[in-house]
């Protein structure tokens, strides 16, 4: 499944029904009362059907972490030069990504926010809510494993808020049609990390957990595809060239992370 690329959302509706069975959308969720993440949003509560959760704020009825899962989320294993390559790569990329979603649906938000379509804005707020679960374990996941942040913080956070606004100033369908192609790139990134974790790397636990993070959030990432496509993002104008555009911009990002 995982060589597949998310394209392939667009037709088959298996992609679709394992895409929600993961979904952070599944009930809103409720965040923290005071917390905030790099990408100066609300930080989620915990879901235990999430792996991600023993990363986030447990709720007040939630059961203690194992002693397993708090190895696995605040121990980082020795690791070879390639390895510990891999896992930098890895996190720093996420982290800057997760944070460039979110200043993009912010930026869509804030456009919506203005007008009468209740309902497109009631969808971006929902994706955002999504995104804010993911920033708040990269958070987490970046202290755990001393990864270096990318320095190009500050031009995400404008780009990205730019680019929400900007094609969400175009309308709905311009919007969908950004969130499509982001999603895109980002579920094909994802899979392609899940593919270098296969490494032989270390028996320690925080590796399998990382690999069930990544994927919950590649099918996160694979819902906000569908719920694009869903809402007419390839009817918007231009839309092939809108599209190659802003994916060929995430590709650069995405390269330009790595190495900054």
């Amino acid at each position: 499944m995982l060589s597949r690329t998310p394209r392939t959302l667009v037709r088959p509706v298996a992609w679709r029904v394992i895409s929600r069975s993961h979904s952070s959308h599944a009930a809103p969720p409720a965040f923290v009362p005071g917390a905030s993440t790099s990408a100066d949003t609300e930080v989620p509560y915990a879901d235990a059907t999430q792996a991600s959760s023993v990363y986030l704020p447990q709720p007040k009825d939630a059961s203690p972490l194992t002693a397993e899962q708090i190895r696995a989320t605040t121990e980082s294993p020795p690791l070879t030069p390639r390895q510990r390559e891999i896992i930098d790569k890895i996190i720093r990329v996420d982290q800057a990504g997760e944070l460039g979603a979110n200043y993009i649906y912010r930026g869509q938000r804030a456009v919506f926010g203005l007008g009468s379509d209740r309902k497109t804005t009631q969808i971006v707020q929902d994706m955002w809510d999504g995104e804010k679960k993911h920033i708040a374990t990269f958070d987490k996941l970046i202290t755990q494993h001393d990864v270096r942040p990318t320095a190009l913080y500050p031009l995400w956070k404008a780009m990205a808020f730019g680019l929400g606004a900007g094609t969400a100033i175009l309308g709905k369908r311009a919007a969908m049609a950004c969130t499509e192609a982001v999603e895109t790139v980002i579920g094909e990134h994802y899979n392609d990390q899940l593919k270098d974790l296969k490494e032989e790397f270390p028996g320690h636990p925080s590796i399998p957990l990382l690999e069930k993070v990544l994927t919950e959030f590649r099918d996160d990432e694979l819902h906000h595809l569908d719920t694009a496509v869903e809402n007419e993002s390839q009817q918007a104008p231009a839309y092939a060239l809108l599209s190659a555009i802003i994916a060929g911009g995430c590709r650069l990002a995405i390269e330009a992370t790595k190495r900054v």
